[in-house]
């Protein structure tokens, strides 16, 4: 038997750091998504534990600011994509300014100092993954996706799709069809 799941990041996350933070008896006060502030002294010895029992789930200290920003930003634009929040339909260059008390322009241009990219490749990236999550729950239509992430039409979202994957979103589907197709069979032998 196969099923999917639906993730939410941002409480496995912070999860994740509580177990952690108390496994290290840290005094801690969660911030913010990836913004952690300790409430007393951290010796070496802590930080270094600390560390050592976030690094198998991917997770790190960040230390350098620019690095802390764009961090910020991509998880700004990770909540902003995946969020159920519908209210959330605002411009990503005024949400993200607002959001980190910075202009646009300095934010994209620090984004691609450090990443090598643009803050709006990184979104369409998101919104690609989003999609395929979306697609493989088969709640909704291609039409409905398009409007749930702002695309301005199915064709938009088609073409970022291909450009980003390489095949069209209804190729997509019918390839999660055909596996889930196989794999029901495989199940009755």
């Amino acid at each position: 038997m196969k099923v999917f799941i639906k993730f939410d990041f941002n409480s496995i996350c912070n999860r994740i750091l509580e177990e952690k933070l108390d496994e290290s008896q840290i005094k801690y006060r969660i911030l913010g998504f990836g913004e952690v502030e300790f409430l007393s002294a951290v010796s070496e010895e802590q930080i270094k534990k600390f560390t050592d029992l976030l690094h198998p789930y991917g997770i790190t200290i960040v230390e350098n600011q620019k690095t802390i920003l764009v961090q910020k930003i991509k998880d700004l634009i990770v909540e902003m994509v995946f969020t159920e929040d519908v209210t959330v339909n605002v411009k990503s260059s005024v949400y993200l300014a607002e959001k980190l008390n910075h202009s646009y322009g300095y934010l994209s241009n620090l984004f691609s100092e450090v990443t090598y990219t643009s803050i709006e490749n990184f979104i369409i990236l998101q919104k690609i993954e989003h999609t395929k999550q979306l697609i493989i729950s088969g709640q909704l239509s291609l039409t409905e996706i398009a409007f749930k992430l702002n695309y301005s039409s199915v064709a938009h979202l088609s073409s970022q799709f291909k450009n980003t994957t390489g095949i069209t979103p209804s190729a997509f589907q019918r390839i999660i069809k055909k596996r889930r197709e196989i794999a029901s069979q495989n199940q009755n032998y």
